[in-house]
């Protein structure tokens, strides 16, 4: 259903009668009795009275006239949403309907506006992304190749091939993400808004040497909370936490809008929670839903945080209200997660059921949600699907952190845990803090007969945040106490574990480990975005 603008309605008060008018009726009673003629005096002392009334109205006219010529008019939703725009910041939801219903209604009549198109394609994969109604990414590719079609990319429709790299990166297809930002980068360098949609694809193929050089750009063109915004998020996947808090917080301090205050209130929220410390997480989370109610993301979040604080029915209750105005399958996963470990087995299968559901519906959208549905195989299903599913993500490039944790674990759980462990070390050499990683190296080591690494990597994931997950927090906890404590003196072997049988007069098998690029090198710091601080430099345990 097409979202249409929100006007004002128009004044419903009836006119004042005029004293001509025949229709006023003549005044009745005392009142219709002419009054007596005034004496000279009062005369003379009503002329003065009302000299001094006229003066005075006279210039209370004058004043409120200037007042009204020089008091700035309150901008509406649309000027709101496209000053957010402009400014590279998010616009609340009831702006962007608003901005929706503006555009839609321009281009009907105006189908050739090349930059209305754009905006307009634009504006629906943002709504797409913050509503989770994946119907309304087919309205943004219609909307961004009409814009193309009236006035193609190389002369000077650059916006709209943005649009098309962040619908790409929305439907998790970052390779082609990479190449209409790419695309926008060489013809116009200097365009600030590639370098967002850069960065998310980016860091899905897993280029942290290009996402870093990416959010350096993007702070040197654009300062303010933007850059802020997106240099705490840098900070955080490189798990520098000190920085990533500190940075994150100047961004809520210094956003002017509730929408983007909102926002930087969530990934506060984030940080909080991946630091082990769920009150502050639904502190956050709260806030931020105080701040703009539209912030959906933060019911989820709370959920998870409220659930680590064993406030189970809450957090039930927030995973519902999460999923009804924000219908993501890692939530319900998430919330089947719960469940099972509630010992609440058929709500779990239900929830499970209905992962799978929302994965089939966004694939028809043209949305990839196979990490969404691998993790789901690899622990409550078919962990060689899983497998599948996620070595077609990497032959597809998709090599973040998140990708990387995913496949390991399927392996392990598809009883190859020595192929599994190697890209289980790659997601926590990329240094980002996320207990759920530590867990799944620390148990593949385990079964490797690995126990010091596997020792110190599950005492890892517990100290980073004891109830990261309701399943795998205990446990990891058990798998810790399991193996014990270390043997005095040292380390007994430092050999390490024997590769695993192969068939006679087979060949073993081996497969290259990427590189992980290096952070790049910081540059001079300018006085609206701060520097990336160097590898060197302290960080927090």
């Amino acid at each position: 259903m097409d979202v249409m603008p929100q006007q004002d309605p128009e004044s419903r008060q009836p006119p004042e009668p005029s004293p001509q008018d025949p229709c006023v009726m003549p005044a009745e009673g005392a009142t219709a009795v002419l009054p007596p003629p005034p004496t000279l005096r009062t005369t003379l002392r009503r002329a003065a009275f009302g000299a001094v009334a006229a003066g005075v109205l006279l210039a209370g006219a004058l004043v409120a006239a200037e007042d009204g010529e020089d008091a700035p008019r309150e901008p509406g939703p649309v000027e709101r949403a496209e000053a957010a725009t402009t400014a590279g910041s998010p616009a609340s939801l009831s702006d962007l309907t608003a901005l929706i219903g503006d555009r839609q209604k321009w281009v009907e009549s105006h189908p050739t506006d090349a930059p209305s198109l754009a905006t307009l394609g634009t504006a629906y994969v943002e709504w797409a992304r913050r509503s989770a109604d994946t119907a309304y990414y087919a309205r943004a590719e219609q909307a961004l190749k009409r814009s193309l079609d009236a006035r193609p990319g190389e002369r000077g429709n650059g916006e709209a091939w943005v649009g098309l790299a962040a619908l790409a990166n929305a439907r998790h297809d970052f390779l082609a993400a990479k190449r209409w930002g790419e695309t926008v980068k060489k013809q116009q360098p200097k365009t600030w808004s590639v370098y967002p949609v850069l960065i998310d694809a980016y860091t899905g193929l897993g280029d942290r040497q290009a996402a870093t050089a990416a959010t350096e750009k993007f702070g040197e063109l654009r300062k303010g909370v933007p850059a802020l915004a997106r240099t705490a998020d840098l900070y955080r996947r490189q798990g520098w936490r000190e920085d990533a808090l500190a940075t994150a917080r100047e961004a809520a301090d210094r956003a002017p809008q509730p929408a983007e205050k909102a926002e930087a209130l969530h990934r506060l929220g984030e940080l909080a929670w991946e630091r082990g410390e769920p009150e502050e997480a639904v502190a956050q989370f709260d806030a931020a839903l105080r701040t703009d109610a539209g912030q959906l993301a933060s019911l989820a979040g709370r959920a998870r945080a409220l659930a680590a604080l064993d406030r189970t029915d809450e957090a039930l209750a927030a995973y519902q209200s999460a999923l009804e105005k924000l219908p993501r399958p890692e939530y319900a996963l998430e919330l089947g997660e719960l469940y099972e470990s509630l010992g609440l087995d058929g709500d779990a299968r239900t929830q499970y059921a209905k992962v799978r559901q929302m994965v089939a519906e966004a694939k028809r959208a043209g949305v990839d949600e196979s990490l969404v549905l691998a993790r789901l195989e690899a622990d409550h299903g078919d962990p060689d699907t899983a497998v599948e599913l996620l070595r077609g993500q990497w032959t597809k490039q998709h090599r973040s952190a998140a990708v990387a944790d995913a496949l390991g674990w399927a392996l392990h759980r598809a009883g190859r845990s020595w192929e599994g462990l190697e890209y289980a070390e790659r997601a926590v050499d990329t240094g980002v803090r996320n207990a759920s990683y530590a867990y799944h190296l620390g148990v593949i080591q385990r079964e490797l007969k690995d126990y010091g690494p596997a020792r110190r990597h599950l005492e890892e994931a517990v100290r980073t945040n004891p109830a990261f997950s309701p399943l795998a927090a205990p446990s990891a906890q058990e798998a810790l106490d399991a193996l014990g404590e270390p043997p005095p003196g040292g380390p007994g072997g430092m050999e390490p574990p024997p590769p695993p049988p192969r068939a006679p007069g087979s060949e073993p098998k081996r497969e290259t480990k990427p590189e992980a690029p290096a952070p790049a090198p910081s540059k001079s710091p300018s006085p609206s975005a701060p520097p990336l601080p160097s590898p060197s430099a302290s960080r927090s345990p």
